[in-house]
């Protein structure tokens, strides 16, 4: 089997991407995946040569939530009502509901902290509302750094992101 970077042109790549899109479908409606380690090693038992940073925008793509089963937080495929969400606040109002999450300032940037495996689709979801006070994010495993150019701007994230928090 191939891998995003044996698909060069775009094409194949599209191919490989949508099945192994609904292969990620499959395994949530089969078994409980805690981590995108063990959505990787689940492909790879399908066939998929896919990485960790392969899954994690596939998390996000897809709209991947993380949701409490059984005393721990697993991946879930989002409910009809997140599929019809519109915009990116609205996506990200419905992560951060979903997730425990801390928000703390740190200097010029605001310091997210989630669940293991939660803090790709935060930041990329942050990245597709285009907030304009945010100059940058970088997302880790459990952590999203979002980098503002002033103060002024930290504050309005932060304000932001604590009314999409309880709305």
């Amino acid at each position: 089997m191939t891998t995003e970077q044996d698909t060069p042109g775009g094409r194949p790549m599209d191919v490989m991407k949508r099945l192994r899109q609904q292969a990620i479908r499959d395994l949530l409606t089969q078994r409980s995946v805690r981590t995108q380690q063990e959505l990787v090693a689940a492909l790879r038992d399908r066939g998929f040569r896919a990485t960790q940073a392969t899954v994690s925008r596939d998390v996000a793509e897809l709209g991947l939530v993380k949701r409490g089963h059984r005393g721990v937080q697993v991946y879930a495929l989002p409910s009809r009502a997140d599929e019809r969400e519109q915009t990116g606040e609205d996506r990200l109002s419905a992560l951060l509901r979903d997730l425990p999450v801390e928000i703390r300032p740190a200097g010029l940037m605001l310091v997210i902290r989630t669940v293991p495996g939660s803090a790709h689709a935060i930041a990329a979801t942050l990245d597709r509302c285009r907030w304009p006070e945010i100059v940058g994010s970088i997302a880790g495993d459990d952590t999203v750094f979002l980098a503002c150019n002033e103060r002024a701007a930290l504050q309005r994230v932060r304000q932001r992101l604590t009314r999409l928090l309880s709305a």
